[in-house]
C-alpha cells in the first residue's frame, strides 16, 4: 500500500509540473503561425529552440494538429513537409496585445535590426513585426503612431548605394555560428578574385553603410581580420564550440579597422576652405581637435587613425583642402 501511495503521489507530481509545459508549447506555435505564408514543422522546431524551446518534431506535430482542429489553422497536407497559417479570415491570436506605440516600436526597429540579430532569432520574432504592422494597419485607430512613420527617416550622409547581394545562408550561418560561439567553415573570394577555404573563429559583425563586415580569426592564427559578408561565397557553422577571446569591438571599430587601416594613431592637420570646413566646428573629427581661424581657411589639427577612409574622405574635398600633414603617434600618445 505505502509503495501504491508512493507512485500515486509521484505521478500527481509529474502531472502537475507537466501542466505549465502543456500550456506554453501551444501559445509559443500559435505566437509563431504566420498569417500570409506557410510555415513548416520544422522551422517551428527552430524557431522555439532559439528561445530555449527544445521540442521533438513528433511533440510540434501533435501539438499542431490539435491546434489546426481548435482553431483556424490551414493545414496544407498535399505535399511534405506540410505548412501550417492562419486562415485568410482568422482573426489570429494577439497575444501579448501590442499598443501603437509598442507597434510603432517594432516597426522602426525591424530593419535596423534586421542584420544586427542572430538569423535565427530574428526570425522567431517575424510574426511579432507582423503583428506590429498589422495594428498599424490602414484601419486601426492607430492613426498618429502610423503617420510617424511617414515623417521620421535616417538619412545617407554619402552617396546612396544600394547593398551588394550576399549568397543565400551565409548570413544565416554566419550569424548563428557567432550567436553560438562555432567555429565557421567558408569559402571567401577577396578583391582580386583569390578564392580562400578556411576554418575561422567569428567574433563580431558590424555594418558600414550598406555592408556588413565579419570580424575573425583564422585557424592557427591569433590576430583579427574583417571579411565583407558579399564576398563569403559559402558559410557553414559547425559542431565544435570555440573559448571567445579577448575581444572589444568598439576598440577594433575605433581602432579603424573597418576603414580599411591598421589602427595606426597620427596626428593629421590641413588646410580647409572655411565654407567647406564650417560643419568640422559643428562636428569635430575627435575630441582634442583644434581650429585656428585664417584669413580664408580654418586650420584643423586632430588626433585619429589612419584609414583609407579618411583618405578618401580628404580627398573628396578637393582644392578645397590643402597642406596635409600626418605625424604617426605611439598607441599611448594617441590616448593622452
Amino acid at each position: 500500500m505505502q509503495n501504491q501511495s508512493n507512485i500515486n503521489t509521484q505521478k500527481k507530481k509529474q502531472k502537475q509540473t507537466s501542466k505549465p509545459e502543456s500550456i506554453t508549447l501551444p501559445l509559443e506555435l500559435l505566437k509563431r503561425i504566420p498569417r500570409n505564408k506557410k510555415t513548416t514543422t520544422a522551422e517551428l522546431q527552430e524557431q522555439l529552440a532559439s528561445i530555449g524551446h527544445h521540442r521533438t518534431l513528433r511533440a510540434i506535430q501533435r501539438c499542431l494538429n490539435k491546434l489546426s482542429t481548435d482553431f483556424d489553422i490551414e493545414c496544407d497536407n498535399r505535399t511534405k513537409p506540410y505548412g501550417y497559417r492562419w486562415k485568410e479570415q482568422a482573426r489570429g491570436l494577439n497575444l501579448p496585445v501590442l499598443s501603437g506605440q509598442e507597434s510603432l516600436l517594432l516597426a522602426l526597429a525591424e530593419e535596423h535590426l534586421r542584420h544586427l540579430l542572430p538569423t535565427s532569432l530574428f526570425k522567431s520574432m517575424e510574426n511579432f513585426f507582423a503583428q506590429a504592422h498589422s495594428n498599424l494597419g490602414l484601419h486601426t485607430q492607430a492613426k498618429q503612431e502610423r503617420e510617424w512613420l511617414s515623417k521620421v527617416r535616417v538619412v545617407s550622409t554619402t552617396q546612396p548605394l544600394l547593398p551588394p547581394q550576399i549568397e543565400p545562408n551565409v548570413l544565416e550561418e554566419v550569424s548563428n555560428a557567432l550567436y553560438e560561439n562555432k567555429l565557421l567553415d567558408i569559402e571567401y573570394q577577396n578583391a582580386t578574385g583569390k578564392r580562400t577555404k578556411a576554418r575561422i573563429m567569428p567574433l563580431g559583425l558590424a555594418q558600414q553603410g550598406t555592408r556588413l563586415y565579419l570580424a575573425c580569426r583564422f585557424a592557427d592564427y591569433n590576430n583579427e581580420r574583417s571579411l565583407a559578408l558579399h564576398r563569403i561565397l559559402s558559410a557553414n557553422a559547425t559542431s565544435f564550440i570555440f573559448q571567445r577571446p579577448a575581444f572589444d569591438l568598439e576598440k577594433y571599430d575605433a581602432d579603424g579597422r573597418f576603414g580599411l587601416g591598421s589602427g595606426t594613431p597620427i596626428r593629421l592637420s590641413f588646410l580647409i576652405d572655411k565654407a567647406a570646413g564650417l560643419h568640422l566646428l559643428e562636428s569635430p573629427l575627435s575630441e582634442d581637435q583644434q581650429v585656428e581661424v585664417l584669413e580664408k581657411h580654418f586650420k584643423i589639427t586632430a588626433t585619429l587613425v589612419d584609414t583609407a577612409q579618411l583618405e578618401a574622405w580628404l580627398l573628396g574635398f578637393g582644392n578645397q583642402v590643402c597642406d596635409v600633414h600626418r605625424q604617426k603617434l605611439a598607441r599611448e600618445d594617441s590616448q593622452t
